[in-house]
C-alpha cells in the first residue's frame, strides 16, 4: 500500500506515455498453464503414478502441446509477454539461461533451509528463520559491495562469473551436512551461496541493460525477471519431489532396521505424535536427504557458470540509442 502512493505521488510520466497496445491475456494464460501442468507433473510423479505411465503422458503431452500454442501467439502478438525477438539474442539469451539456473539453486536451496532446521535439527520455525539469517545476509553484503564496484570499474562480467562459482561452492559445503552438522558449518555454506547470489542475481539483469536497445530495455529486463522466478518456482518443485522420494525411502529402510511398523513415521511430520525412536529416524532422514538436493543445487548451478562464462564483455554504458536530437532552426539555416 505503501508503495502504491508513493508511485501515484512521485512518478511523474510525461504526458502520451500511456501505452495503448494490447495486454497479452493469451499469451500469459497459455505459459501459466503450460509451466502448471509441469509442475504438477512433477509433484506427483514417482508417488501417485509412475513416471511412465498414462497420466505422465497425459500431462506432459498436454504442456507441451499449450506451450507450443504460447510460442505461436507470442510470435505473433503486438506485445508479446515474453518477446521471442529479444531473448534470441546472445546477452539477454544467456542472461535467461543464468537466471534459471540461480533462481532454481536459490530459491529451492532456500525452501528446503526452512524444513532442514524444524524438522531435521528440532528447531522451533522463529529459531530456523533465524538460522537462516547468514544466507540473506550474504545477499545484502555481497549485492551492496558488488554493486559499488560495478560502478567504480564500469565492468559487469567478472563480477557474474565469479558469483556463480561462489554459489556452486557454496552448495557444495552445504551438501556435506547431515542432521547433526555443527550449525557454523552450515552457517558458512549459507553466507557463501547468498553471496553468490547477491553478486549474480542483480548483476544479469544490469547485463542485459547495458546491452539491450532502448526499444527492447523493459522486454528483455522483464524476460529475465520472469524466467528467474520461473526457476525459482521450478527449482521448489524438482527439488521437493527429489527430497520427498529420498525421505521416504530413507525412513522405510531405517525402520524396517529399527523393527518398526512402517506407518510409524513415514506418513506425518507430526513429530511429537511419533514414537521415540521414530522421531530419531525422521529427523535423520531429513537431515541427511538436505544435504543431497544442496548436491543438485550445486549441479544446476553449474550452468549459471558456464551461461556467465559465456557472456561477451560488458561495460556499463552511458547512454543507451536514444534518437539524436533535432537540430535548431538558427544552425538549419546557417
Amino acid at each position: 500500500v505503501i508503495a502504491f502512493f508513493m508511485l501515484q505521488f512521485t512518478l511523474h510520466l510525461p504526458a502520451g506515455a500511456r501505452s495503448k497496445g494490447k495486454v497479452d491475456y493469451l499469451g500469459a494464460g497459455l505459459i501459466a498453464v503450460g509451466v502448471s501442468t509441469l509442475l504438477i507433473w512433477v509433484s506427483f510423479v514417482g508417488n501417485s503414478f509412475a513416471w511412465l505411465s498414462w497420466q505422465t503422458a497425459a500431462m506432459v503431452l498436454c504442456a507441451l502441446v499449450v506451450l507450443g500454442l504460447a510460442v505461436l501467439v507470442e510470435r505473433r502478438a503486438e506485445r508479446p509477454v515474453v518477446p521471442l525477438d529479444v531473448i534470441r539474442q546472445r546477452v539477454p539469451a544467456l542472461a535467461i539461461l543464468a537466471s534459471l539456473a540461480v533462481g532454481m539453486a536459490m530459491f529451492g536451496g532456500a525452501v528446503f533451509l526452512g524444513q532442514y532446521f524444524q524438522v531435521g535439527r528440532g528447531y522451533t520455525p522463529t529459531e530456523a528463520g533465524l538460522l537462516t539469517m547468514p544466507m540473506m545476509l550474504g545477499v545484502l553484503i555481497s549485492s551492496t559491495v558488488t554493486g559499488r564496484m560495478v560502478t567504480t570499474s564500469g565492468k559487469v562480467k567478472p563480477y557474474i562469473v565469479t558469483g556463480a562459482i561462489v554459489l556452486v561452492v557454496g552448495f557444495l559445503g552445504l551438501s556435506f551436512i547431515d542432521h547433526d552438522t555443527p550449525l557454523a558449518f552450515v552457517g558458512a555454506g549459507m553466507l557463501l551461496a547468498g553471496a553468490g547470489v547477491g553478486m549474480t542475481m542483480q548483476n544479469l539483469v544490469l547485463a542485459v541493460q547495458n546491452t539491450a536497445a532502448l526499444k527492447d530495455l523493459g522486454a528483455a529486463t522483464g524476460a529475465v525477471t520472469f524466467f528467474r522466478s520461473l526457476g525459482g518456482t521450478i527449482g521448489v518443485s524438482v527439488l521437493g519431489a527429489i527430497l520427498a522420494e529420498r525421505v521416504k525411502t530413507t525412513i522405510l529402510s531405517h525402520l524396517a532396521a529399527a523393527g518398526l511398523p512402517a506407518g510409524a513415521g513415514g506418513g506425518s511430520l507430526n513429530l511429537k505424535a511419533l514414537p521415540p525412536a521414530a522421531q530419531a529416524i525422521v529427523r535423520e532422514a531429513y537431515g541427511d536427504a538436505t544435504g543431497h538436493i544442496f548436491l543438485v543445487s550445486a549441479a544446476i548451478g553449474v550452468v549459471g557458470v558456464l551461461a556467465a562464462l559465456a557472456l561477451p564483455k560488458i561495460t556499463l554504458r552511458s547512454s543507451v540509442d536514444l534518437p539524436a536530437p533535432a537540430p535548431e532552426p538558427e544552425l538549419v539555416e546557417a
